[in-house]
């Protein structure tokens, strides 16, 4: 199988042969002629339409699938990141996930509490392929959020890196990135699983639990 075809195939959670998936990505790349367009419009729908919930189901890998945080309408980090790649791959993009650690200077203190410290592990971001080269990027954060918040949001040109901004718009720390964990062809739930463990511990049980009960809340 050639490299950049392996990038384009349905996997578990990848499902860009879902016919919802399909049609989505039809609907929101017609007219684009550049592939970079095509990106862009695929990015700025996960960003801003699929609403960030860091309480999103994560019980189940079944809660990861493209076509279901498509239909739900919200996710967290990796469920947006995962629905941006089978959109790109049912365009006809090459993409693929990539997972990073990094600390939230900007968290409140409930989810400081919840969590225990603000670094927060495998967050799932995308990677395309496009004009001979891949860029990252992430499209958790909704505009909606970040205006909100005054996060600066992220912006994607369809040709160069997109990630999360140091600083916030009044100049305080927000996003410090601390380690690559490189790209995966489908979720790596066993490694998340073990690194959250290893982190969080104990509270790792009690994290899920909260986030299923908020979840079953709304």
């Amino acid at each position: 199988m050639d490299e950049m075809e392996k990038y384009l195939r349905p996997t578990p959670t990848l499902d860009c042969d879902n016919e919802a998936i399909r049609q989505k990505a039809r609907d929101l790349t017609e007219g684009d002629e550049k592939v970079a367009d095509k990106a862009r419009s695929l990015f700025y729908f996960v960003r801003d339409d699929i609403k960030y919930n860091m309480y999103a189901p994560l019980d189940s890998l079944e809660f990861f699938r493209a076509g279901r945080t498509l239909e739900r309408g919200d996710g967290n980090c990796i469920q947006k990141a995962v629905l941006l790649v089978a959109l790109a791959r049912a365009a006809g993009i090459p993409a693929r996930l990539r997972h990073a650690d990094f600390r939230n200077h900007r968290l409140t203190d409930e989810v400081m509490q919840l969590f225990g410290t603000n670094l927060f592990t495998y967050h799932g971001y995308s990677d395309l392929y496009m004009e001979g080269k891949w860029a990252k990027a992430t499209p958790a954060l909704d505009l909606k959020t970040c205006q909100e918040n005054r996060f600066i949001p992220v912006e994607f040109d369809g040709k160069h890196d997109a990630m999360f901004h140091s600083h916030d718009l009044d100049g305080k720390p927000h996003i410090q990135y601390v380690r690559d964990h490189g790209y995966y062809d489908d979720i790596p739930l066993d490694e998340i699983i073990a690194a959250w463990s290893q982190l969080y511990g104990p509270k790792s049980t009690e994290v899920v639990s909260h986030f299923i009960e908020l979840e079953k809340a709304q």
